[in-house]
């Protein structure tokens, strides 16, 4: 990250997720504007406040790059206010880069190392370009493709003949001597701005440009605004610090020249006629335009919630707080269970009549269940942050690609931890990238002639199911053949059994395997040989699993399954051989004590019982993880009933313990070399007695 003052990294953080909270916005905006064919006026001043934030708040970072290419971007919105432009349709795509090169450049400010400016003269001189077009200097494109060429800057001519009437001046005196007074002019501007539209101020840059404090104290400080809001705006100067005098210029408008104004400008360029242009868009939004709904998630920097910008106004509800501050409070949480069991399971108390302290314990435990809810209820975020940005992948791609896609989003809503959702970007995305080149046929004709519609959808979605949330990306393309997978995976030498003994499902989930690709063709999105296997290493991280489902010529759906937190569940204990282990309780649906007599002995599904009606095998654990035991009779041990989204089965252990809330931890990095997880186990945690149990993962376990 870029070396920062000291004490200045809380302010970096709060500038690095605001920014990209900003832009995420922008993006939902661009995207929804773009389907509609047009901007609203609210939509206009909702962009343009962006851009205006984003400007001031990297100005005062110090990032001159980013400042000016903000900047630039506010120059072109400002156009298609002020002129009312309905073309605006090779915007959209110059906007976007725009903004992938400011969120590229915010991944540099995060990433560790020296910092080092991005030169963005080339982005620079084709937002000049396309402000040229809005004012009419130069000719609209006849194609979105011709905007990106080099063009001249706009001139001054095309808008400074902007008037807006029924405008007010004042023309602010400060006490001599009191130094920095572009700062304080800056200050005083951002109180006006609470009260009123200002339309524009003068000098302009003071918040960047220290040389502007010296024509201040000489001059003063000049800025117009709406002539209605003139007596709120006087209570603010009679109320501000440091003022010797102000005077109000009536009937003032952009176009109008005040007595401050017909000084010389002297820029950078040293032109008149760039600084008018520079003058003519340093106009601010009307602060009573509706501000678009933000993300309710964000994934820039170390920062977790969303928090409500000052400049909106009103009082602040919610705070934006360091991530690892949450998971520092979330690992005490977690010790403090830890030692909690520890205490009320001491075997020093076992046969002593302590009624008092079983009631302190009973009071310790409900007190401890909040603590741990609240600060699960604090790390949860909904899904729509990673759901939202797919719509920008799918809007990119089918302009590539030239395909006819529709994104379809249901459950956004659903809430998963936030170290599982800063995971899930890169998933995600390569799997909707997937759905795009791999699934959508290129041949609109193909379609039709399969009896489907000629636009094709990809669906994403997520639900809440037995603790654990599903998340499901599909799509209506050609599907996978099994027997092209197949015959890849043979000359690649993947195929771990005879081809014969392959379903269909696990021809298809050979995707999954590392270098598989059935892309013959190297494109700009896939077809590299990597990609699957990435995603499922990367669902595996967050605890989770991928299944390829699919039928060919119908479509294809990746199913991601993933836990609500990776932190603190509420497990179920048993004995296994003396080895105890941790099942969650969600997972559970019942146990109970059997006979031989009831036990169905099949020669190909081996030992069953019939509950309720339905047969469910059984499974032996200290069989199934090699544990030896005095306990195989069914009579002297017990049963348990878990069930996933679509199996269950019985599992038979020793004993059954009781329930505990855990504190998952994971396996050390050296066990990564074995299939741990492929084995049916999550993790482990410490028991009250310091002992270690290992946690059941009941999915692999059923699969496995």
């Amino acid at each position: 990250m870029p070396k920062v003052e000291f004490g200045m990294e809380a302010m970096l953080d709060a500038y690095l997720f605001e920014s990209s909270t900003l832009l995420e916005q922008l993006d939902e905006i661009l995207l929804r504007t773009e389907q509609a064919g047009t901007f609203t006026e609210e939509d206009i001043n909702e962009i343009f406040r962006i851009m205006h934030t984003v400007k001031g708040s990297s100005a005062m970072m110090g990032f001159e790059s980013l400042q000016q290419l903000s900047h630039k971007g506010e120059d072109m919105f400002f156009l298609i206010r002020e002129n009312k432009i309905e073309d605006t349709s090779f915007v959209y795509d110059l906007v976007f880069r725009m903004s992938d090169l400011f969120k590229a450049e915010i991944e540099l400010l995060q990433a560790d190392g020296e910092y080092e400016p991005t030169d963005f003269s080339d982005i620079i001189k084709e937002l000049e370009r396309g402000a040229a077009m809005l004012s009419g200097a130069v000719p609209m494109p006849e194609t979105a493709t011709e905007s990106s060429a080099a063009a001249p800057a706009v001139t001054a001519s095309s808008v400074e003949d902007i008037y807006m009437p029924g405008c007010i001046a004042v023309r602010i005196i400060f006490e001599h001597g009191i130094e920095m007074e572009n700062l304080r002019a800056f200050l005083l501007l951002n109180k006006i701005r609470e009260e009123t539209e200002v339309i524009e101020y003068y000098p302009e840059n003071v918040d960047t440009d220290s040389s502007t404090a010296a024509h201040i104290a000489e001059n003063g400080f000049t800025v117009t605004f709406k002539a209605e809001d003139k007596e709120a705006v006087q209570k603010i100067l009679e109320a501000a610090l440091n003022i010797e005098s102000f005077e109000f210029v009536e009937d003032a408008g952009a176009g109008t020249e005040s007595p401050i104004e017909s000084e010389s400008v002297d820029d950078a360029s040293g032109t008149l006629a760039e600084a008018k242009v520079e003058k003519a868009v340093s106009i601010e939004a009307p602060k009573k335009a509706e501000p678009a709904k933000a993300a309710p998630s964000a994934s820039a920097g170390n920062n977790s919630g969303a928090s409500a910008p000052s400049h909106l106004g009103g009082k602040q509800s919610i705070i934006s707080v360091n991530l690892a501050k949450l998971d520092q409070l979330h690992d005490i949480v977690g010790e403090i269970i830890t030692t909690e069991s520890m205490v009320i399971s001491n075997p020093e108390l076992d046969g002593l009549q302590l009624e008092s302290f079983h009631k302190a314990a009973r009071e310790l435990r409900k007190l401890t269940d909040e603590l741990q809810d609240t600060v699960m209820s604090i790390r949860m975020v909904p899904l729509s942050g990673p759901f939202s940005k797919m719509n920008r992948i799918v809007r990119d791609m089918k302009k590539a690609l030239n395909k006819d896609v529709d994104l379809i989003i249901e459950g956004q809503e659903t809430e998963v931890d936030k170290s599982i959702v800063d995971n899930l970007n890169d998933p995600l995305m390569h799997l909707v990238r997937n759905c795009m080149d791999h699934g959508i046929e290129t041949n609109v004709d193909d379609r039709i002639k399969n009896g489907k519609p000629a636009k094709a959808f990809i669906k994403l979605s997520a639900v809440n199911a037995s603790g654990e949330v599903i998340i499901t990306i599909t799509d209506d393309g050609k599907g996978i053949d099994p027997e092209k997978v197949l015959d890849k995976a043979e000359r690649l030498g993947l195929l771990m059994k005879p081809r014969g003994d392959y379903s269909e499902r696990e021809a298809q989930n050979l995707i999954t395997m590392p270098g598989f690709s059935t892309n013959e063709q190297v494109t700009e999105y896939s077809g590299r040989g990597v990609g699957m296997d990435v995603v499922k290493q990367n669902i595996e991280k967050c605890g989770g699993t991928v299944v390829v489902e699919s039928k060919l010529g119908q479509g294809t759906s990746f199913v991601i399954k993933i836990p609500l937190t990776l932190a603190i569940i509420e497990g179920m204990e048993i004995e296994v051989g003396g080895t105890i282990f941790s099942i969650p309780i969600s997972m559970i649906k019942q146990s109970f004590k059997v006979t031989s007599d009831q036990i169905i002995r099949d020669t190909q599904r081996g030992e069953m019982i019939m509950i309720r009606g339905a047969c469910y095998p059984i499974m032996r654990l200290h069989e199934r993880f090699g544990i030896p035991s005095d306990v195989t009779e069914f009579e002297d041990g017990i049963l348990l009933l878990v069930e996933t989204e679509n199996k269950s089965v019985c599992l038979f252990s020793d004993r059954l313990i009781g329930e505990q809330q855990v504190v998952v931890k994971p396996f050390p990095p050296y066990f990564s070399r074995y299939n741990i997880k492929g084995a049916g186990l999550s993790g482990c945690t410490i028991m009250g007695d310091g002992s270690i149990a290992l946690i059941i993962d009941v999915a692999n376990l059923i699969e496995g």
